[in-house]
């Protein structure tokens, strides 16, 4: 299987070259091949590939800052993916879209299911929500997956920031009132790999599916396994989201029901536990 992945250079990109073998080829491309600010080279990308399926890993994931640029959040998070779904669908080709769990409001007293009413708190959701129904719209056949807290040894991310500050601080604050999933990259990639399998075997179904690890934590409790995993004595004290105000604001609960992707593609969550052993392994930090 040929595969064409918008993102070559972000955490998801990587993990998906990273899957490489005999039987899969992975077409990365970065931002010379395809701007993602200029739907049109990206339709066209997807026109002139010799793939069999198009995912695409990319997209402005700078969550604050998206709140003062929001009409670029929206170029490269729903008008580029559009144009990309577009073209895959007039191609005839599977079309796999990454979304997050910033696309709901965070107020439900139960993990997200996929048929919950969004409500995004934030520019980057709202970019993010706009992206989904775009993708959906242009190519109803598409699928695309929600996950959340993603982490990896590359790029930054938030298991790379605790073990910086870690190393600079005598104490860490961490806010303990928001509570997720922390789900590793090379999870995600394997997952749409293997719904890019299904779909050209003409198994599973479109649609919005959910992926996320397990169990929930909170950020200050994600931030103590890193370090005692890490080997580090750092203290982490728990803080609430009103004592670190940020430009955007963050769901408090961005649990994901992962329930369907299991039923209909046989996918289970993964233990985040068990990929940040392997993240610290790879930074040398275990």
């Amino acid at each position: 299987m040929r595969v064409l992945v918008f993102g070559r250079t972000g955490q998801l990109g990587r993990e998906l070259a990273a899957l490489a073998g005999p039987d899969l080829d992975i077409a990365a491309l970065g931002r010379e091949a395809a701007d993602l600010t200029d739907a049109a080279a990206c339709a066209a990308a997807v026109a002139e590939t010799g793939a069999d399926a198009v995912i695409n890993a990319a997209a402005f994931t700078a969550v604050d800052r998206a709140e003062a640029e929001e009409a670029a959040a929206t170029r490269i998070n729903a008008e580029a993916p559009a144009a990309m779904a577009a073209a895959a669908a007039a191609r005839g080709l599977p079309f796999l879209h990454v979304s997050t769990d910033y696309v709901f409001s965070g107020v439900a007293g139960r993990p997200w299911r996929e048929d919950d009413a969004p409500g995004p708190l934030s520019a980057y959701g709202r970019s993010k929500l706009a992206g989904e129904r775009a993708v959906m719209a242009a190519h109803p056949q598409a699928v695309i997956l929600r996950t959340a807290w993603v982490f990896s040894a590359h790029g930054s991310n938030f298991v790379k920031t605790m073990l910086r500050l870690a190393a600079g601080r005598e104490r860490l604050r961490v806010v303990d009132d928001q509570k997720g999933g922390p789900t590793p990259a090379a999870a995600i990639a394997e997952a749409l790999i293997a719904i890019a399998r299904a779909r050209l075997a003409g198994a599973g179904a479109p649609g919005i599916f959910h992926f996320a690890g397990t169990p929930a934590v909170s950020w200050c409790g994600f931030a103590r396994e890193i370090l005692a995993r890490a080997g580090l004595s750092t203290p982490v004290d728990a803080i609430a989201s009103a004592e670190f105000p940020t430009p955007a604001r963050r769901p408090a609960n961005s649990v994901l029901d992962c329930a369907r992707i299991r039923t209909v593609y046989g996918i289970a969550q993964p233990d985040w536990r068990e990929g940040l052993d392997a993240v610290l392994d790879r930074l040398g930090a275990a």
